[in-house]
């Protein structure tokens, strides 16, 4: 017997690999944008790992194409003299039409393409990239407080249903 009937799709397996927390703190997420990457084998098997680094991390496009760099995968621990080099740009594989729309985005001032996760999608590595802006401080502020006070409601409202009773 099949666990599935033959017209429901399972949903398709993530596993978190690593993320870029200081991106969203630091930055405006404008849009998202799932993308594919161009590995070597020991770079695949050390991402898989976890020894992936994505916070200095952005997206650079040269000759219609667009590179990841500034992303350090640490050499595979059992790689021999083939291994990779950590820090060398990667090439993203998108459409033709998502490096056009892209590209002409990040032209605008202030806008930039960081990368924000790296996961496992079916067993293939997959990175999530997004256009940014870069916050003010009085942005990153704001952020805070709302936070703060966002956290000083759930409390008021557990405490609060507690003595309902």
């Amino acid at each position: 017997m099949k666990p599935y009937p033959n017209n429901v799709e399972k949903a398709p397996y993530k596993r978190q690999i690593a993320s870029n927390r200081k991106a969203l703190h630091e930055y405006h997420v404008h849009e998202t944008l799932e993308a594919g990457l161009e590995l070597t084998g020991t770079e695949v098997k050390a991402a898989r790992s976890g020894k992936v680094q994505l916070k200095e991390g952005y997206v650079e496009f040269r000759n219609g194409q667009a590179f990841l760099h500034g992303v350090h995968i640490s050499p595979y621990s059992h790689g021999n003299r083939e291994n990779h080099l950590p820090d060398r740009p990667r090439r993203l594989l998108l459409k033709r039409r998502e490096i056009n729309r892209f590209f002409g985005r990040s032209q605008t001032k202030g806008y930039t393409i960081v990368p924000l996760s790296m996961y496992l999608k079916n067993n293939l590595l997959k990175t999530e990239i997004a256009l940014v802006q870069g916050k003010k401080l009085y942005d990153k502020r704001q952020t805070a407080r709302e936070r703060e006070l966002d956290k000083e409601t759930r409390q008021a409202i557990k405490t609060a249903g507690r003595y309902d009773d």
